[in-house]
């Protein structure tokens, strides 16, 4: 009889963690916010921008256009994405509004809007990088997260973002003066920067070889919940001998991974390297065609 699989179990303690992430790394966001760019005029690019640009428009708080522009992404995108993705998402997002309405009569922690600059553009791209990499791990979503936010866009992505971009630093500069938007530009590189370094690693595959004397059923699951192809390295024996399973995964589905094998195995075995460059991978591709 077929198991039925449970959702991908997570340890209090990680749990705990991943909680804290999330909520420091929207806090970090709205500091590199509310105490760098938005004191200097500084339009970091991105929805960000555009809510800093509102906010200097009309004299609202940055922390309302923040929370209004991003809900609407969480809640259309609720069917692609798992409830426990959605609740860790809509968690940053209110530790961030929380966060800039805060501390937005706060004053400037420097005063040269380079050093703002380049200060704030780091604490917003990690703040929303660290949030992403411990709040947001699950499955496709974030895989799908992680192409979009490194930069592994489709052309026509690419194009409507960076114009995007371009008009937002465009009204910034038209604003607020063109030294400010030079500034503005070297926030936005950085922030992509410190999101981009803070997801580094999470789409590398991952060699994972498992020993377990439910193979068929291990296999059949992984292909099932994570679209993954095995091979059979060892077949189990008749007299109940353990076989051996190989399959590439991301770092960010190992966790998950591991609750899938140990649902059908408890007692199995599950060995993970990383797999430097892609060598392993096409030879994974060739044996298993």
């Amino acid at each position: 009889m077929k198991k039925r699989l449970r959702g991908e179990y997570t340890p209090p303690q990680h749990k705990g963690i991943r909680i804290l992430s999330v909520i420091g790394g929207g806090l970090l966001a709205a500091v590199g916010l509310e105490l760098f760019l938005i004191p200097h005029k500084l339009v970091p690019g991105g929805i960000a921008g555009l809510s800093a640009l509102l906010a200097h428009l009309t004299e609202m708080r940055l922390g309302l256009f923040l929370f209004l522009f991003n809900l609407p992404f969480i809640l259309l995108s609720r069917r692609q994405i798992d409830f426990r993705f959605a609740l860790y998402t809509m968690l940053g997002l209110i530790c961030l509004t929380i966060g800039s309405l805060a501390l937005h009569h706060f004053p400037a922690v420097v005063s040269e809007p380079l050093a703002a600059a380049i200060a704030g553009g780091l604490c917003l791209g990690f703040g929303i990088g660290i949030s992403i990499r411990f709040g947001g791990i699950s499955n496709k979503t974030s895989e799908q997260g992680y192409v979009l936010l490194s930069g592994s866009l489709p052309k026509s992505a690419e194009t409507v973002i960076m114009l995007l971009n371009c008009v937002i630093l465009l009204f910034g500069g038209v604003l607020f003066g063109w030294d400010q938007a030079m500034y503005s530009i070297i926030a936005y590189l950085l922030a992509f920067e410190g999101i981009r370094i803070s997801l580094r690693d999470l789409s590398r595959s991952r060699a994972v070889w498992i020993t377990s004397s439910h193979c068929d059923e291990i296999s059949k699951a992984l292909h099932q919940s994570l679209e993954r192809e095995t091979k059979l390295v060892q077949a189990s024996g008749p007299a109940g001998q353990k076989g051996t399973l190989f399959c590439l995964a991301s770092k960010m589905e190992e966790a998950t991974l591991t609750s899938i094998v140990k649902e059908c195995d408890e007692d199995s075995l599950i060995v993970v390297r990383a797999a430097q460059g892609r060598g392993i991978a096409d030879f994974f591709r060739k044996k298993i065609s």
